[in-house]
């Protein structure tokens, strides 16, 4: 309505302009015979001369065409009855040009805008849709989801955003991606390689930066796993399991390979067997690696070849934390007995709780069952021990009921 109004004095005020335009000529030819009898009056000393021409000529512009009597015999009674008073500085209101809707409104071809002053009714009031301000700077995915496409459709496909903005400039990197341009390809790269649909989203929570990684580049690494003789599915199983490992290039994958290689002396189909199973060998770090093999080998006492045997058949021991190798070695070695060459034949044992084993030792030692010697009978192997579970423990490997091994339990 506000804007309406605006227009309609617009228009008003161009054709008042038009309209003095027009009377102008007329006008300034009366002033000029104002000029010609409206002399100048003296004033007194101490006053300054004040021109009574402006007076008549306002009085004539004003007025009728033709000059009033007044302006044809000025009298001088009193220098101050010329000076123009007040009342007389005040012009006469000009009759302005009668200007109707018609004319106001013609040659209106476009809608005036609408106005935020504008008074609505309620259903219009609720009929509008307000876009969400988009933050400038956030500490959370979740508030730029309503306006980017590639967040909600990796959303969709499970993505954890909450997750992901815990990884350095991960979310800095998703909201810079165009889902068809940038994301599509990948996805469509992952699913060839064989990772599965209902895997896209987890993968993604744990690795992001593959989407902003080259896809050339990403094909000449899984060709080259193709090279080295490691079949489909196994590269499948794989970067499923090791998220991280297509972000290697070809030259560090071909050193991770040749490390396993060369300082286990492994073959080669052992070696693949190897980071088949733990692929996070290919993408961790290899000092924990070289410190848990010197732990084997100079704190533990294994030799070469029962530490190639160990990591064989357990590669996890190569990342297991430093300190619970030791403990375990320690209670198994020294306090249950077990040899150098019965621990290399189960090296599965280092991969339980210290508390598991040490529970059902002593329940066993508490029964007079400990035997640990295959050549003896009554033989537990170390893989009974820690595998099975607590009901076919009690009643195949220690003779006795759950319900007194629960009750040695609260023994301890």
């Amino acid at each position: 309505m506000m804007a309406v109004w605006v227009r309609h004095v617009s228009r008003w005020c161009c054709l008042l302009s038009t309209a003095r335009a027009v009377e102008f000529p007329g006008r300034l030819r009366r002033s000029r015979g104002c000029r010609e009898f409206a002399p100048v009056a003296v004033l007194p000393a101490g006053r300054e001369l004040v021109p009574c021409r402006l007076q008549a000529c306002r009085q004539v512009s004003v007025g009728s065409s033709s000059p009033p009597d007044s302006a044809k015999d000025v009298s001088f009674s009193s220098p101050e009855s010329n000076l123009p008073s007040v009342q007389q500085e005040q012009t006469k209101p000009e009759i302005l040009p009668d200007l109707n809707a018609e004319i106001l409104d013609e040659d209106w071809d476009d809608i005036p805008p609408s106005s935020a002053l504008q008074v609505i009714s309620e259903e219009e009031a609720v009929q509008i849709i307000a876009e969400p301000l988009l933050p400038i700077q956030s500490s959370t995915l979740r508030d730029y989801v309503d306006h980017s496409e590639t967040l909600a459709k990796l959303v969709h496909l499970g993505v954890d955003l909450s997750q992901v903005e815990k990884r350095q400039k991960a979310g800095q990197l998703l909201l810079t991606l165009d889902f068809e341009k940038d994301v599509k390809k990948i996805l469509l790269f992952l699913k060839d390689v064989g990772v599965e649909d209902n895997q896209l989203g987890p993968f993604l929570t744990k690795n992001p930066y593959i989407l902003g990684e080259d896809l050339e580049a990403l094909e000449t690494r899984v060709a080259y796993l193709k090279s080295k003789k490691f079949g489909k599915s196994e590269i499948a199983q794989m970067v499923s399991r090791a998220p991280y490992l297509l972000l290697f290039s070809v030259e560090r994958l071909d050193n991770r390979l040749g490390f396993f290689k060369n300082e286990l002396g492994l073959s080669v189909k052992k070696t693949k067997d190897l980071v088949i199973r733990l692929p996070r060998l290919l993408t961790g770090k290899l000092e924990p690696v070289k410190e848990n093999l010197q732990v084997c080998q100079i704190e533990l006492g294994f030799q070469r070849n029962e530490i190639q045997q160990i990591v064989y058949k357990t590669p996890k021991i190569l990342t297991a934390s430093k300190k619970r190798l030791k403990q375990t070695f320690d209670y198994l070695h020294n306090i249950m007995g077990i040899p150098h060459h019965m621990l290399t034949r189960f090296p599965q044992v280092f991969n339980s709780k210290l508390l598991r084993i040490r529970e059902r030792h002593m329940f066993l030692a508490f029964l007079g069952r400990t035997q640990y010697d295959p050549a003896q009978p009554s033989y537990i192997s170390l893989d009974q021990l820690v595998s099975l579970p607590d009901e076919v423990f009690c009643t195949e490997i220690a003779k006795a009921s759950m319900q007194d091994f629960e009750n040695f339990l609260k023994t301890l």
